[in-house]
């Protein structure tokens, strides 16, 4: 399985047991929802991703889940494991409807802004950030639109169009 084709879960933050549970802290609003997973992609050194599987997982807290793998019993091989990050494929993210959408699924959109229209391509989002960025590519040039309720205006899945209403004097700051 490659990274690309994946979504970062989470990561194992520390040990629970003697016995090689582990406590990670999971990327998600909805934890609940890997509750019962029976798998998951560990990125291992070098970055490849290796298929664990898992004996019980269960939610431990408010956004931990407390994992007991087939292959991790005891402390030493928890250790090999702490710190590393947790993958699943993308066709277990749930579908989402309307405008709400997964950052992954909308590079490669067109961005089409209320005034200036056509402003670019989306090539990425930056959510390292307090606030989510849109990264627009036009003509070699980036444009930063900030992710907010105010500027995202429509998500449109069959057009491939994101439509945005960014604020006076944005657009110019980029292409003048």
């Amino acid at each position: 399985m490659r990274k690309e084709d994946c979504f970062y879960l989470g990561k194992i933050v520390s040990k629970y047991s003697y016995k090689g549970e582990v406590l990670a802290k999971l990327d998600t609003d909805e934890p609940e929802l890997y509750e019962n997973m029976e798998s998951v992609f560990i990125a291992m050194k070098g970055g490849t991703l290796v298929p664990f599987f898992i004996d019980r997982c269960r939610l431990h807290k408010s956004n931990l889940l407390r994992i007991d793998f087939e292959e991790v019993k005891d402390e030493a091989a928890a250790d090999r494991i702490l710190r590393h990050e947790l993958y699943l494929p993308l066709s277990f993210l749930p579908k989402l409807e309307g405008d709400k959408f997964y950052f992954h699924e909308i590079i490669g959109f067109t961005v089409q802004d209320a005034e200036h229209g056509n402003v670019g391509i989306v090539t990425g989002v930056n959510d390292t950030t307090s606030q989510a960025i849109l990264e627009v590519e036009k003509d070699e040039k980036q444009l930063l639109i900030p992710i907010t309720d105010e500027i995202l205006g429509k998500v449109d899945r069959e057009t491939k169009t994101v439509h945005v209403n960014t604020p006076d004097g944005l657009i110019e700051l980029y292409f003048g």
